[in-house]
């Protein structure tokens, strides 16, 4: 892959400008920046979805396959198996071959050449396809991966979030493809299934473009770092893993600042110079021919000073509810619940809610943490049991998918409510770095982080006095989660919380838990949630 000089913007927003890189066939790439730099923009335009202002990216014709960031399999009405199963398309290409081989029967000598050429391409493509081990591979997938027959056997539709993060990367991986974009892939994957996709990446014989905030994956993973520059709009690869780019990038930062430092240096002796030639007398020749010399030389130098980097503003949260909730916020009376064709996830479950508590729902990937919010939330509809909320409650919900959010609106009208009037919401939207006319932009072009901080002050200009957070921190950087993690630890309301984040939950404060599948509910436990931490996802 190499890039020539690229050039784009989105609205008035400059993405590249000029960027130019190249990588090796069958390079390992970890791609980084801040949140907005462009990543998940050099996948779009890899995968044809944007075209650039300018420059050239070359590709091979590698097979790609894509795993974003934000999943959606609610087009697809199927079981796991046939979607997983539909990753290589070897029965449709059957399909194609036979259809050619009746025509060639007919005997029409114009189509003869043309036909031929067609199944020969087509047969070339079902042999990269291993048509013939495809069903062991499959096999060998699904048993590496943990996804058993009672998984493979449900529709997608009723997964929860970490079972279609699961179901996705099988499906990518049984796809064979020669080049590989990841998109945060292991943000839902529990520990068994990291661990594997971990090592079939460390083994994969093709290229691979990875963007991620897991330190740890990406050095496990990776051969090289493309760097994206939110600052100067610029592209460069790092040979080594995450932290061999770090230690170069930070050696590259020390001696630029020593390069402005001395520069700087210069110029102000350049400026006494100058200033003490211009309040010379005019029969002092030699110090005004000394301070004119001088004063080209100071042009020279300010023209070619450096920048220093822009320091990036840290969001800033304050929340306050709009009015008390009373002392019993919610009570959950004998739910029960499952999805079609499924077992239980829940019978008569029962717990009740305290005034400004902050209550923790743990469990192992899939056992229904997510979907109980749903069903908090009317997004599902339980079998039988009761769901009843204080008529104080002003309630938010802040879902793994952000589906809170209206893709075809812009920043503005996403948050914007009649309490505030448009400064006010401005000013608000720029707390979480939304400047200018930057909330103008349309949500569908933000990345996955950009859409969370727009999610989250959505749902924080309500000022609620209950809030439901899924995995809040999946689509933040460390200090951003930090961040939140302070401020949910003075809000003065009642939370409700999924989270696979010890440092999160730590910060907030959780008073007690709900142990899901058997529905105790117990005083807070740092074991207990390191341990489905542990459970759950790799050690970082």
């Amino acid at each position: 892959m190499k890039a020539i000089n690229l050039k784009l913007s989105l609205g008035n927003e400059v993405i590249y400008d000029d960027a130019s890189f190249e990588l090796k066939r069958d390079a390992h790439t970890g791609i980084v920046g801040v949140n907005g730099a462009g990543k998940t923009t050099l996948f779009k335009i890899i995968l044809k979805e944007l075209e650039l202002d300018g420059g050239n990216l070359i590709l091979d014709d590698s097979r790609i396959g894509y795993l974003p960031q934000e999943i959606d399999l609610e087009n697809y009405d199927m079981s796991v198996l046939e979607y997983i199963y539909s990753a290589r398309p070897i029965k449709k290409l059957h399909r194609e071959l036979d259809h050619i081989y009746e025509k060639l029967a007919i005997g029409d000598s114009k189509e003869e050449k043309r036909l031929l050429k067609k199944a020969s391409k087509i047969q070339s493509t079902l042999d990269t396809l291993n048509e013939y081990t495809a069903d062991d591979e499959l096999l060998n997938l699904l048993s590496f991966m943990n996804i058993d027959d009672e998984l493979l056997e449900r529709n997608i539709k009723e997964l929860s979030g970490g079972q279609k993060s699961k179901v996705a990367f099988a499906h990518l991986l049984f796809s064979n493809a020669e080049t590989l974009l990841l998109d945060e892939p292991t943000n839902h994957l529990d520990k068994t299934t990291k661990e594997f996709v971990t090592t079939f990446l460390k083994n994969y014989h093709g290229s691979l473009l990875v963007i991620s905030h897991d330190v740890d994956f990406l050095n496990s993973i990776v051969d090289n770092i493309l760097f994206i520059d939110k600052i100067t709009h610029k592209i460069k690869v790092y040979e080594g893993s995450y932290d061999d780019f770090k230690k170069k990038y930070a050696k590259e930062k020390a001696q630029k600042e020593s390069r402005i430092i001395e520069e700087e240096r210069k110029i102000k002796k350049l400026e006494a110079i100058v200033k003490k030639a211009e309040q010379a007398s005019r029969t002092n020749h030699n110090l005004k021919r000394l301070g004119a010399s001088r004063k080209i030389q100071l042009e020279k130098c300010l023209n070619e000073l450096e920048m220093r980097d822009k320091v990036y503003n840290r969001v800033k949260l304050k929340i306050k509810p709009n009015r008390e909730i009373g002392k019993i916020p919610l009570e959950v009376n004998g739910l029960t619940f499952r999805y079609p064709n499924s077992d239980y996830l829940y019978k008569d479950l029962s717990f009740t809610l305290t005034k400004n508590e902050k209550f923790l729902i743990v469990g192992e990937n899939g056992i229904g943490k997510s979907t109980l919010l749903k069903l908090l939330v009317d997004k599902l509809n339980p079998l039988s049991g009761s769901i009843t909320f204080n008529s104080k409650a002003d309630i938010s919900y802040y879902a793994q998918e952000l589906e809170i959010l209206d893709g075809n609106k812009s920043i503005l009208d996403n948050v914007k409510t009649s309490s505030y009037t448009e400064l006010e919401t401005r000013k608000l939207l720029g707390n979480f770095l939304f400047y200018k006319d930057d909330v103008f932009k349309k949500v569908e072009i933000l990345s996955p982080g950009e859409k969370a901080r727009v999610a989250l002050c959505k749902i924080l200009i309500s000022r609620p006095n209950f809030i439901i957070l899924d995995e809040p921190t999946n689509h933040f950087d460390p200090e951003t989660q930090s961040i939140i993690g302070e401020n949910f630890k003075e809000y003065e309301g009642t939370l409700i919380l999924v989270s696979h984040n010890p440092s999160f939950v730590e910060e907030i404060g959780i008073t007690r838990m709900l142990v899901l599948p058997d529905g105790k509910v117990i005083d807070y436990s740092r074991e207990l949630l390191h341990y489905y931490y542990y459970l759950n996802t790799d050690i970082m």
